[in-house]
């Protein structure tokens, strides 16, 4: 692939990630689509396309740096980091991990990794000490349970939704753009 082919793919890819990250900013003037976010699907998009896997993390981590400095100010007016962001940031990580593990792009594919995506942000966003809550199972057990719905229901539709535009557009486009299709698809 072509230097100039390259950088097409990845600016394509940026912006396809821009857009949907903007979606988040979008969605905070609505309390109904509380964490119906894009984060989750542009992170396993981004682990699924991005051949220099530093991009592939950088980039949509980055850019939910920028949202949340967006979205902070929206409602208090200032940036705010709190502790928990620590551990949000390492959950997208993960799920930028969970997308490198995409060979080749499947709705059974991207739909595990999006269930995947969310049991890492379900399992680690509510163990107690990441909100300074007392470390029990049983305290573990209640934030579980009270996460269910709206939060990680809203992420797994969210995650579909978006990771069907993603996906699908990407895929579309590579099969109309031959500057889309990364090393194997043009050597084929």
């Amino acid at each position: 692939m072509s230097i100039q082919n390259t950088n097409t793919r990845t600016t394509v890819l940026i912006l396809m990630v821009v857009a949907a990250i903007a979606m988040r900013i979008v969605n905070t003037q609505v309390p109904a689509l509380s964490n119906f976010t894009p984060v989750g699907a542009v992170a396993i998009f981004g682990g699924a396309y991005f051949t220099d896997k530093w991009k592939a993390y950088l980039v949509p981590l980055l850019l939910l740096l920028i949202s949340d400095v967006a979205v902070n100010y929206m409602y208090a007016g200032k940036f705010t980091f709190y502790s928990s962001s620590l551990y949000m940031y390492g959950c997208f990580m993960l799920m930028t991990f969970v997308g490198t593990f995409i060979k080749k792009v499947t709705v059974l594919n991207v739909a595990a990794a999006s269930i995947v995506a969310v049991l890492i942000h379900w399992l680690v966003m509510d163990l107690p000490f990441v909100y300074g809550i007392a470390n029990t199972w049983a305290n573990y057990g209640t934030l579980l349970v009270k996460a269910i719905y709206p939060f990680e229901t809203n992420m797994l539709i969210a995650d579909a939704i978006y990771g069907a535009i993603l996906f699908g557009g990407f895929e579309l486009a590579k099969s109309k753009y031959t500057a889309l299709q990364g090393k194997k698809q043009l050597a084929l």
